[in-house]
């Protein structure tokens, strides 16, 4: 027998068999028509309608905004101007310290002091000299009236004994020993007169050792010179004390002011100017606004790096030789602005690709300032236009695509 004949008209037996039993009630309807219905023709699935091929790209509208265009720096903190105090004096041992580090103290405040007993008793010693020179100069002076009038008395004898020798009353032995008297009266008067000129001297000179002990004795309290926080103390209640040339006792930062010496690459060093501002993160004390104070006029020739110094605001958590990372602002203005994404730099220079009618087409522009997400076009592209936020060579000149307008702040990078 045919093998289609029996393939086509087993269907129909079945069927029919089915539609046999149900008349006899050996199978319900449900359970007849399910059996019929295995070997019934199945429509064939309507067809699909054609898909639209063209690319979906993520685009965002040129919009005009604020640009602050800053530079990223590090470095330390130090202070702007670093006080080194000690004793004017040393050879004494240190008998107080009044103040700890992070003290705030106030010019000609006393810091410490040191053991001042041996400059008193040279002072009173001082004095004693004084005093006996004081005795000295009165007897000086006595002398000097005693010696002026033995000469006055001296000249009157002169005189007389001239006169009775030229009338031949009086022998040459006579006027000689006249003579000779007033003579040494006149150079005991000198004498006088220059005993107390070394007595004066004298004086002098004792004056001038205790205006010296006297100041020294000043000395023995420290003192600040300015106003400031200390930040290291080195003095030790009974050691001695050394001049600041050779180990200071405090070390004080003058006005409490405190700088982010920070290093600069010799490119943009003519960026930066005196003024602008800045903003200084400090690990576990959060950010300090500040200015920059100072450009170094020098970069060094090693590392051509340029040294910058940022004047931060007075904060308590600053710590010296704290490591921190700033930015500067080095400029600010309004303009155009694309994703960063979105400019694509070659040969002839920086660009975008733009869509006009759901077709690329790429624009040559004039970048201006730039920050970490966007970047200013200055010419190029218009207001309202829209660029690809992410420009790559995968898209060419006249490529069909389906734009996707996304928020700003997801074209910028941030979270929608």
């Amino acid at each position: 027998m045919n093998k289609k004949l029996i393939l086509w008209g087993l269907p129909l037996i079945v069927a029919g068999a089915a539609a046999l039993a149900h008349v006899a009630g050996v199978l319900p309807p449900a359970a007849a028509q399910k059996v019929a219905g295995v070997f019934e023709k199945k429509p064939a699935p309507p067809k699909v309608a054609a898909q639209n091929h063209d690319i979906a790209v993520s685009v965002a509208r040129v919009q005009p905004r604020e640009f602050v265009e800053t530079l990223a720096v590090s470095g330390s903190l130090v202070s702007r101007e670093e006080i080194l105090i000690g004793p004017e004096i040393e050879g004494l041992r240190v008998l107080e310290i009044l103040v700890e580090e992070g003290a705030q103290v106030t010019r000609g405040q006393v810091l410490a002091r040191l053991v001042a007993a041996t400059l008193d008793a040279q002072l009173a010693q001082n004095d004693a000299t004084l005093a006996r020179n004081a005795a000295a100069t009165a007897q000086a002076r006595s002398a000097i009236v005693e010696a002026e009038a033995r000469l006055n008395e001296a000249r009157n004898a002169m005189g007389r004994t001239t006169t009775l020798k030229n009338s031949g009353h009086v022998s040459e032995a006579v006027y000689d020993q006249r003579e000779s008297a007033f003579k040494l009266a006149e150079a005991q008067l000198v004498a006088a007169r220059d005993g107390l000129k070394a007595s004066e001297a004298e004086r002098a000179q004792i004056e001038a050792q205790r205006r010296e002990l006297s100041w020294r004795r000043s000395k023995t309290e420290v003192t600040a010179p300015a106003d400031g926080v200390i930040s290291q103390r080195k003095g030790r209640i009974g050691g001695m004390a050394a001049l600041v040339s050779q180990e200071p006792m405090f070390r004080m930062i003058a006005n409490g002011e405190i700088e982010l010496d920070a290093e600069v690459p010799q490119a943009h060093m003519a960026r930066l100017a005196v003024g602008q501002k800045a903003r200084v993160a400090i690990p576990g004390s959060g950010e300090v606004a500040g200015s920059v104070r100072l450009v170094a006029p020098a970069v060094d020739r090693t590392t051509r790096l340029g040294q910058v110094r940022i004047l931060l605001d007075k904060d308590s958590n600053l710590r010296i030789g704290t490591f921190a990372r700033g930015e500067i602002e080095v400029a600010r203005g309004v303009g155009l602005a694309v994703p960063r994404s979105a400019v694509l730099f070659g040969k002839s220079g920086p660009s975008v690709q733009v869509v006009e009618n759901d077709t690329i087409a790429t624009r040559a522009v004039t970048i201006g300032l730039s920050e970490a997400d966007s970047i200013e076009i200055k010419s190029g592209v218009a207001e309202s236009a829209l660029v690809v936020i992410k420009s790559g060579t995968f898209l060419r000149n006249g490529d069909r695509v389906n734009p996707v307008i996304l928020p700003r702040a997801v074209a910028d990078g941030a979270r929608p």
